[in-house]
């Protein structure tokens, strides 16, 4: 995914060498804090354990909006100590974030104890909506006599780049205005080098004993067994609520977050099975995907992931769309419409744009506008461009939406003749990618990281590259156009894209398949020299079906010792030179790579290898924060009674590893959709070890619905029909 490389990078999250232009000096280990975050629309937050913003050199704690952190700290004491945590837990739906805090023993200056720990609970309560971050202190009392507190809450503003918290350095910056300071509101506010004010607000509820601009001071009055509130509200860039009560708006804010989450997961299928620690990672996955789902103009978008990806990425949502096509149509719908709506129309080399070209990234923030990064509006993937095709012939094959797919045809037609034009620059029938911006990512498949392509002998391949899996992907493309095409009536252009697939599909068997190695070889360098390495990038070539069958089995060596380190299926095997099961792309586990390589050993028949795979990934699960599924971890071996090693500043949650559990199901199920004939089709299933049943329900089709039930009998699985609505039938092939 995405990543530093030695000349440039877009985001990755780990440190950059010497030479490095948008590096991340250093982050402290995200693993190691093991921090809660929340997300809403444009809106997140990172927050310790305690729920609190610690500030401090390289945290990335803070309350971000549009790419910039609008509070930088955020600390709770009582009597000046620090609360001790009891729990720290998200709802699970990821609505609110619950933080349980009690009192240490708190002495006065001479050293006598004037309250015994354990006797003071407070209730962190806090969810963001719209823009703003509500909070609720419920503060209780257990002693028997009355106790009169004093707490402290002191906060920052930085308002700083989210680069700038990665680790870019800046010469220059805006200038902070001194804070306009109410009886119950401070205001903290910032005018950037692109002349835009940002603020802050913070509102309280009661009116603070003391307020300055950097603390507010309240003393609370608790009888025995008594309970008291204080009402929280930090709004980003919005002063004109500053009026409004924070106790009422944090009621308003809840009702109206869970029932927007309801709503939008009400479009969903729901996953039940037979396994109940599966079935808490599975509706972690869920949640987590709807958390990073922003309402566009063009519909339902998954941002990456948090903290540091949390806006538009063209390869990451569209992947995601893929994995979730089955459970919930409408975001790749979504994310088909924006991506059309943002594709590039221009050549822009300072953007690596080029006419009919998908996005890759998308900023707001003042380094962005600035061009400080070039990142603003950034179109330097040589892979999302084939994906949005494939993307748009997976959508019409499972709803039959021809009204979408009619809206979305300029700028299919666009990024086919991206794909014929500027994407093989010496038409030698593949797709290459090449950077027309110094500052651009030097490497622009999904292994972006700048040592992930390179040759036998560990030496870095030189541009322009051909990558195994984005071949892969073109002929993806060029299949969807055929049946894009053929619904559309036009039967003599499908024609010709099947004649474009079956050429790249010949071409690409003589290029890239090495009988010695027994696998694809990860890419061809500028020269045409085939980079002999072997990598999970051959397991994508099962994905599209562009593999001969009789490789297929060839690339089944995926599941080897040697790739398959008990967790999942390492990106490069650790036989070869760059293998390191720490790094980024040369040997860590990625869910969505590993789901991806499962998808395509079921379309190959191996539902069995899936199943394996799925049951790694899900062993792995059980060992994490929240049974949530992180960016990667590390590739070591696994180890009985132990734990995956974690990589320390993977993004958690990460939407397309959030849906990996989603599309592991698919694939084992063989779970299909004949919109045409209304058919739910179930292919030879397999269930996973650690299952026996699998209910779902609510598989949309043809404004229909039925709900199905699968169970192991023996070595077969059996299928049930629950429910129906509509006349939709289920089919069983074997």
């Amino acid at each position: 995914m995405q990543s530093i490389s030695a000349e440039a990078t877009s985001h990755a999250p780990f440190p950059g060498g010497p030479g490095t232009q948008f590096a991340q000096l250093f982050v402290p280990s995200l693993q190691e804090r093991r921090p809660r975050t929340l997300k809403h629309d444009d809106i997140f937050g990172v927050f310790d354990r305690n729920g609190d913003v610690l500030s401090g050199p390289a945290s990335p704690d803070g309350i971000y909006y549009r790419d910039t952190r609008y509070l930088s700290h955020l600390c709770l004491t009582m009597e000046g100590a620090r609360p001790m945590l009891l729990s720290s837990t998200l709802r699970d739906d990821n609505a609110t974030l619950t933080c349980d805090l009690t009192n240490p023993d708190i002495f006065d200056a001479k050293g006598d104890r004037l309250l015994k720990h354990d006797l003071i609970h407070i209730r962190r309560s806090r969810l963001l909506w719209d823009a703003g971050c509500f909070e609720r202190l419920a503060v209780r009392n257990f002693d028997e006599i009355p106790h009169r507190l004093q707490l402290e809450m002191v906060f920052a503003a930085d308002f700083a780049d989210l680069f700038e918290v990665r680790g870019t350095p800046r010469l220059r910056r805006g200038e902070n205005r001194e804070p306009d300071i109410a009886r119950n509101r401070v205001v903290l506010a910032y005018t950037g080098l692109d002349g835009v004010r940002r603020a802050t607000t913070l509102s309280f509820d009661p009116i603070p004993a003391t307020l300055s601009g950097a603390q507010a001071t309240f003393v609370v009055e608790l009888a025995p067994y008594e309970t008291r509130s204080l009402f929280i509200h930090i709004s980003c860039d919005k002063e004109e609520i500053a009026d409004r009560s924070p106790r009422r708006i944090f009621f308003i804010a809840l009702r109206d977050a869970r029932r927007a989450l309801r709503y939008s997961t009400s479009r969903a299928a729901s996953i039940t099975t037979s396994n109940e620690i599966f079935d808490e990672a599975v509706h972690r996955s869920v949640s987590d995907l709807y958390m990073l789902i922003t309402e566009t103009p063009e519909g339902p978008y998954p941002y990456a992931g948090i903290p540091w990806f949390s806006t538009v990425f063209g390869r990451d949502a569209l992947i995601t769309g893929m994995e979730t096509l089955w459970l919930d149509p409408a975001i790749a719908r979504g994310v088909l419409l924006y991506l059309a709506a943002n594709q590039a129309n221009a050549l822009d080399p300072v953007a690596d744009a080029e006419p009919g070209k998908i996005l890759h990234e998308l900023r707001h923030g003042e380094m962005a506008v600035l061009r400080e990064v070039p990142f603003r509006r950034y179109y330097g993937s040589v892979d999302s461009t084939p994906l949005f095709v494939m993307l748009a012939g997976s959508y019409l094959e499972r709803t039959s939406d021809l009204d979408t797919l009619r809206r979305l045809m300029p700028s299919i037609e666009a990024a086919l003749a991206w794909i014929d034009d500027y994407g093989d620059h010496d038409g030698d029938g593949f797709v290459e990618y090449r950077r027309l911006t110094e500052d651009g990512l030097i490497n622009q498949g999904w292994k972006d990281s700048s040592d992930s392509v390179f040759h036998a002998d560990g030496a870095l391949a030189k541009g322009p590259i051909a990558l195994a899996e984005v071949q892969a992907y073109v002929y993806g493309a060029w299949c969807a156009a055929a049946a894009i095409w053929r619904a559309l009536g036009n039967s003599a252009q499908a024609g010709k894209f099947e004649a474009k697939a079956s050429e790249l599909r010949d071409r690409f068997d003589a290029c890239f398949f090495d009988e010695q190695l027994g696998t694809y070889v990860l890419a061809l360098d500028g020269d045409k020299r085939p980079c002999r390495v072997r990598s999970s990038n051959a397991g994508h070539a099962l994905f599209t079906g562009i593999a001969r069958a009789d490789r297929a089995a060839s690339v089944r060596t995926l599941g080897k010792r040697d790739f398959f380190s008990g967790w999942g299926i390492r990106t490069i095997a650790a036989t070869e030179a760059r293998y390191n099961p720490m790094s980024y792309h040369n040997g860590s586990v990625w869910p969505h790579d590993n789901a991806l390589i499962a998808a395509g050993f079921a379309r190959y028949g191996f539902r069995h290898e899936a199943a394996r795979i799925f049951e790694g990934l899900f062993a792995a699960s059980t060992y994490l924060d929240l049974r949530r599924l992180p960016e990667l971890f590390c590739g070591f071996p696994r180890q009985r009674a132990q734990a995956p090693t974690f990589y320390p500043v993977a993004c958690n949650p990460q939407a397309w590893a959030a849906a990996a559990p989603l599309l592991f199901i698919q694939a084992c199920l063989g779970l299909a959709f004949d919109p045409g004939s209304r058919f739910v089709v179930f292919d030879d299933p397999v269930l996973p070890a650690f299952m026996d049943q699998i209910i779902l329900r609510r598989l949309s089709l043809a404004g229909g619905s039925v709900d199905v039930a699968l169970r192991r009998t023996r070595s077969q699985v059996v299928v049930d029909v629950l429910d129906r609505n509509g006349s939709i039938r289920v089919v069983t092939k074997s």
